[in-house]
């Protein structure tokens, strides 16, 4: 290999490396979620986990999503595994599903230690623009298996008024 194939090869792996990068932070933006602790949440004290990574207060995850549309209806799916459906909250609020609730520490029932905590607890909100009106009153979602389904009718388009305006 010649020194000029060399800097092709190591200019290649640049430019997808780069382009890579560029993908994940403009397609995971939106999922990466905070997570704070709340009274429910019930993590162990860093005294209890020997995991030198380990920030409470500072847990972040990805919360990954996507959003289906056809003639009738927004569905938007997104994984938050590990909760229960009813520490869930959905609400339709300035053009975006927002969801949000807690997730909940479930602690062992025998003496030990923590040596990896790499799981994000606590309380969380997570906003979805949605792209076009939807009829947020005639909306349902179910829970299984981790991933949140929210199905959203749309609204029909109002027909364009036309008012006439006097002059004086």
């Amino acid at each position: 290999m010649n020194l000029d194939s060399f800097k092709e090869s190591v200019g290649s792996l640049w430019d997808n490396l780069a382009e890579g990068w560029k993908h994940l932070t403009e397609s995971a933006s939106g999922a990466l979620t905070r997570f704070k602790p709340g009274e429910k949440t019930d993590l162990p004290a860093g005294s209890e986990v020997d995991d030198a990574f380990y920030m409470p207060s500072r847990s972040w995850s990805m919360l990954g999503g996507d959003v289906f549309e056809d003639e009738k209806r927004l569905v938007v799916r997104l994984e938050i595994p590990g909760m229960e459906k009813q520490d869930l909250a959905i609400e339709v609020r300035d053009g975006a599903l927002v969801i949000s609730g807690e997730k909940r520490f479930a602690r062992e029932n025998t003496e030990g230690r923590w040596r990896i905590m790499q799981c994000a607890y606590g309380s969380f909100r997570r906003s979805v623009p949605l792209s076009v009106e939807v009829l947020a009153d005639q909306a349902s979602a179910t829970y299984r298996n981790g991933v949140l389904r929210v199905e959203l009718p749309k609204a029909e388009p109002a027909p364009p008024k036309s008012v006439n305006v006097p002059v004086e």
